[in-house]
């Protein structure tokens, strides 16, 4: 992290724990709309304009070892195959022949020289194009180069491989920028994948995202684990462009070191708002990472239905060396997954609440404005126009984003 974003964090930290109110100007945030969490229209813009149009995780280059390694993701309903090729480079393509719609591919991973459909045997290669078809002579005049499979987005961010349906979508990199900036110094090139678990929860994906996007919580579901460390009234908060958010929350027992972290390797690339803070990215839609110098997780929050969710937990450690996880990561996942089940042990309740008469909106405080901030940017990828006035948040942030390719014209 440069000296400039440094200063800045510990500045705002400061002035967080000191103030009286939010900041003169600020303004009062309108209720969130219940809607948003029940109304099956709602739910289908969604889907159309957020979910098949962001880039999303899809996996770790570590799972796509050697040349012709594959992964099958289907996280989004359409099957999406995703390819390290001969020349080392990752595609994806829908794992759809273009014969008859026979998959390529049935396993979820696995590694191929040629992908070849089990209905009636065409085959492809690692570019996705048609290079063999059976009984050739009965498709006379036939182009095999207008029938490769269909490409979908898919480029790296570090070791991460993100994908993207919108074959219109800004480059990976542009799209997250300051994100992509700001996390530089965690190597994403060099992180290795060490864990992966998921849970189903009974909630709208939204009722759960939210609840990671604030620390107001901290003191009635975390008192006996994250609140004993974190001081919630100095959380320095950060809306960037597209979405993206950051908070960092100081520790208030500074001596206090992670005990499922000990001896394990660190990354001298980290600054020290990192070693010495909570600091917590959302990289827009659906990935929350708290990141720290010995690893970090992907809290990734994917829907399913209207009322029902996957939450996806995917740790990335630095280089351990040859062998298996060091054993001491036992502990960390242990104490991570208790801190999981106090964020989501009200869950189903919620989702109870809100599809109940006496749910009318979410008033939000200073310190929510996080959620304010994701509700928004929903509404701008939907189209204002495009949201029923009965769900439609009320713009009310553009003043508080930084952006920081003006910033930098500016000096």
């Amino acid at each position: 992290m440069d000296p400039q974003s440094t200063e800045q964090i510990k500045a705002g930290m400061d002035y967080e724990k000191a103030r009286n109110g939010p900041p003169e100007g600020f303004p009062a945030l309108k209720p969130v709309p219940s809607a948003r969490y029940v109304d099956a229209e709602f739910n289908k813009l969604e889907k159309e304009y957020l979910w098949k149009k962001s880039w999303v995780y899809a996996c770790h280059m570590d799972e796509l070892p050697e040349k012709g390694s594959y992964v099958l993701w289907k996280r989004l309903g359409s099957p999406i195959l995703i390819i390290r090729g001969k020349d080392d480079k990752v595609r994806a393509f829908y794992n759809t022949c273009r014969h008859r719609g026979g998959p390529l591919v049935k396993d979820n991973a696995g590694r191929r020289n040629l992908f070849v459909c089990g209905y009636h045997g065409w085959s492809y290669d690692h570019e996705g194009n048609l290079v063999a078809i059976r009984d050739p002579r009965d498709f006379p005049d036939f182009d095999k180069s207008c029938l490769g499979l269909i490409p979908v987005r898919c480029e790296n961010f570090g070791a991460w491989v993100f994908i993207n349906c919108d074959e219109d979508a800004e480059p990976l990199m542009d799209y997250l920028g300051p994100v992509a900036e700001q996390m530089a110094e965690f190597q994403p090139d060099k992180i290795r994948l060490a864990n992966k678990a998921e849970y189903e929860i009974n909630c709208n994906v939204k009722v759960l995202l939210d609840a990671f996007l604030e620390t107001y919580h901290l003191k009635s579901i975390h008192q006996q684990t994250v609140d004993r460390f974190l001081d919630h009234l100095g959380t320095y908060i950060e809306l960037w462009p597209n979405g993206h958010s950051r908070m960092t929350t100081p520790n208030r027992r500074p001596e206090w070191k992670d005990p499922g972290a000990a001896g394990l390797p660190e990354l001298d690339s980290v600054g020290e708002i990192a070693r010495d803070n909570n600091v917590s990215y959302n990289i827009y839609p659906n990935i929350v990472c708290p990141p720290s110098p010995t690893g970090m997780p992907f809290i990734i929050f994917w829907p399913k239905t209207l009322n029902t969710m996957t939450l996806e937990c995917i740790w990335f450690s630095p280089d351990w060396g040859d062998g298996p996880l060091p054993k001491i990561w036992e502990t960390r996942l242990d104490n991570f997954e208790r801190i999981l089940e106090e964020d989501t042990q009200f869950a189903p309740q919620i989702q109870a609440s809100v599809e109940s008469d006496g749910f009318k909106g979410i008033p939000l405080s200073y310190q929510e404005r996080r959620i304010y901030h994701w509700h928004e940017e929903l509404d701008r990828r939907i189209g204002r126009n495009n949201v029923p006035e009965t769900a439609r948040v009320e713009p009310m942030l553009s003043n508080y984003i930084e952006r920081p390719q003006a910033r930098n014209a500016a000096e």
